[in-house]
């Protein structure tokens, strides 16, 4: 199950209270205090790990607690401090809280941490309170409250190269012929109903992540089909590969479907429509098709590359011209 989108409750460990105790050994006349400081409770600490690309372990839970600190002990004995709850994020989570609105962590990278709620610290014990004109103080502290707070994360999948275009227009295709991702493959559309990542090996020391975004239609800044869901993805590509086919089942006009995903992402972000991008079309195969290529050339002013993923057709040619523009973008 893939889960971009999840609020939950976090809440630190209690601090220990401190203990008030007075030493009473035998041969020992003159006692004194000896209570022991509290432990402080542990914090929530989220951390962004490569390997986890979903939110679902977070799903099914909504509240998560940090462990309390021990109470302090006699013979001036500190309190165990709470352990820290540690929780285990894809890279691309955005942490926002929840009742203030205001992003706290963009998780953007793997190893990134943002401690989320802090534990109480742990009370002082009567000992701390010994002075000389106090000698048997039986004044301690309780421990601190802890931190709680209500937090929503969101994942943006981070991919070098986003793939983009109408449904059916052969991304999942595509990312599984040059990729080891294996996405859903169905001739009707909406196939793909989250994003999905494959690791694309160019040489022995090349590689990059490219993304399937789901298909866009005509609306879609608007919430029509899937909308806001999956457009938020784009956002964290570096470049994009729009695939059009050369003759929709629905009979549209290639053109104008590159025209309308084009107007989509402009209306959804003025950014992402300047966004670098490589136009090809697939299913190259197909009789015709490169009668489509060559008037979509023309009439678009710019380069079309043909592909097929069935034949191979254009690939090779494709992953030179995404290299090519990940470099520029990486120089600039």
């Amino acid at each position: 199950m893939f889960v971009d989108r999840v609020t939950i409750e976090l809440e630190a460990g209690r601090g220990g209270d401190g203990c008030l105790s007075f030493r009473r050994e035998k041969y020992i006349p003159r006692g004194g205090p000896d209570g022991g400081d509290g432990g402080d409770g542990g914090s929530v600490i989220l951390r962004a790990v490569e390997g986890v690309d979903s939110l679902a372990a977070l799903s099914m839970r909504k509240h998560w607690r940090a462990e309390n600190g021990e109470r302090g002990g006699s013979s001036n004995c500190h309190g165990r401090n709470g352990h820290d709850l540690v929780i285990d994020l894809p890279p691309g989570t955005i942490v926002t809280d929840a009742r203030a609105g205001h992003v706290l962590k963009d998780l953007a990278r793997a190893g990134e941490t943002i401690v989320a709620a802090r534990g109480g610290k742990g009370g002082k014990g009567n000992l701390r309170f010994k002075n000389s004109t106090n000698r048997a103080p039986r004044q301690t502290t309780p421990g601190g409250d802890p931190e709680s707070r209500l937090i929503t994360l969101e994942l943006k999948v981070i991919a070098d190269v986003g793939l983009l275009g109408k449904p059916n227009a052969g991304k999942s295709t595509l990312l599984s012929r040059i990729s080891r991702a294996r996405p859903e493959i169905a001739d009707y559309p909406f196939t793909t109903k989250y994003p999905n990542l494959g690791i694309v090996q160019v040489t022995a020391d090349r590689q990059f992540a490219m993304a399937d975004i789901p298909g866009l239609i005509e609306g879609a800044h608007l919430g029509a089909g899937l909308g806001h869901e999956f457009l938020r993805h784009i956002e964290r590509a570096g470049i994009l590969v729009h695939l059009v086919e050369p003759m929709p089942m629905d009979g549209s006009d290639p053109v104008e479907n590159v025209r309308v995903v084009r107007g989509e992402l402009a209306q959804y972000d003025v950014a992402l429509g300047r966004r670098p991008e490589i136009l090809a079309m697939t299913k190259a195969e197909l009789p015709g098709a490169a009668e489509v290529r060559d008037r979509m050339a023309a009439e678009l002013g710019e380069q079309v590359l043909a592909i097929s993923a069935v034949t191979g057709q254009g690939l090779d040619q494709l992953l030179r011209a995404i290299v090519q523009a990940l470099d520029t973008r990486q120089a600039v």
